[in-house]
């Protein structure tokens, strides 16, 4: 049987509105809050922030990094630490902890474990059921567009190998406001 293809955007790509709303349900300090820091501000997917700790952190010409290997492609990358997750990460203890982020029960999330986890979070914060730790990858790469990254810029961030995957990740990007900033460079 062959499958039938259907045209989609794909996963959804959180809204500033979406964002603001599970922010202001779980505060600051809150491991709710930590781990969407660590999903939105690392650009990176629930198996590989499920895997980050301390022993990830690394300094890199004067500047706090995170190192991580992704897990689906093997890409290493030094990802700089937004000043809103070193906020974060500042408000907890880590130590003897193997990773930022434990379970219930004092142990690190399989990557399933957080994905139900995370899926209560957001219906807790009252966010429709399209809201996923990968819709907030993806509001990343929106997001770095927005404020005029480059294509191979976002990709050092998210880990892409090819600007078509930046493309896809970018989409949900405003468009107006990206013609007001090119507008601008222009000479």
């Amino acid at each position: 049987i062959k499958r039938i293809r259907v045209e989609s955007e794909g996963i959804h790509s959180w809204t500033d509105a979406e964002i603001k709303a599970y922010e202001a349900r779980w505060p600051s300090g809150s491991k709710q809050r930590l781990a969407f820091a660590l999903l939105l501000y690392t650009g990176q997917r629930r198996s590989d922030i499920v895997k980050m700790g301390p022993s990830d952190y690394k300094e890199s010409s004067g500047q706090r990094m995170i190192s991580v290997t992704q897990q689906k492609t093997n890409v290493k990358l030094l990802i700089p630490i937004h000043a809103s997750l070193q906020r974060e990460l500042g408000a907890w203890i880590f130590e003897g902890q193997p990773t930022f982020l434990l379970a219930e029960r004092g142990k690190p999330y399989s990557a399933n474990g957080f994905y139900n986890s995370f899926s209560d979070w957001c219906r807790e914060a009252g966010l429709p059921t399209g809201c996923s730790p990968h819709g907030l990858r993806k509001a990343a790469g929106r997001k770095l567009a927005e404020a005029g990254c480059t294509p191979h810029q976002i990709a050092a961030i998210l880990g892409h190998k090819t600007l078509t995957e930046v493309e896809r990740y970018t989409r949900a990007a405003d468009q107006s406001l990206l013609a007001i900033e090119a507008m601008k460079k222009m000479t």
